[in-house]
């Protein structure tokens, strides 16, 4: 989605991996109801079993302590949570699209050559 991933070899502790490979999209009482507070993605990976009516309290907590410890914590509003996937759907997708438009060259030059 855009964010870190990391393999199973990976060097980083538990609360890094959850923190650095989650997006939160911004808290507004919309987004909360549509999300079912799912928005809280960050705080969901780092406390699975915490109710959702306090994630966005886990928030406070969570979000201070990154903060504090110097901890990339990434959220954004909801039009910029989609852009940032569509980004990175771009980004990933290039190669195919490189040898998409490759093949579709071979093909017409067989076309003219018969």
């Amino acid at each position: 989605k855009g964010m870190l991933v990391s393999d199973k070899d990976s060097p980083l502790d538990f609360l890094h991996q959850q923190v650095l490979s989650s997006r939160n999209v911004k808290a507004h009482p919309v987004t909360d109801f549509w999300y079912g507070g799912l928005n809280y993605q960050i705080e969901h990976h780092l406390f699975p079993t915490i109710p959702r009516n306090k994630l966005k309290e886990a928030q406070r907590i969570v979000k201070a302590f990154c903060q504090e410890h110097s901890i990339p914590y990434h959220e954004a509003g909801f039009l910029q949570s989609y852009r940032e996937i569509i980004q990175y759907l771009h980004q990933v997708s290039a190669p195919l699209r490189e040898s998409d438009s490759h093949e579709e060259g071979l093909d017409k030059e067989q076309t003219y050559k018969q």
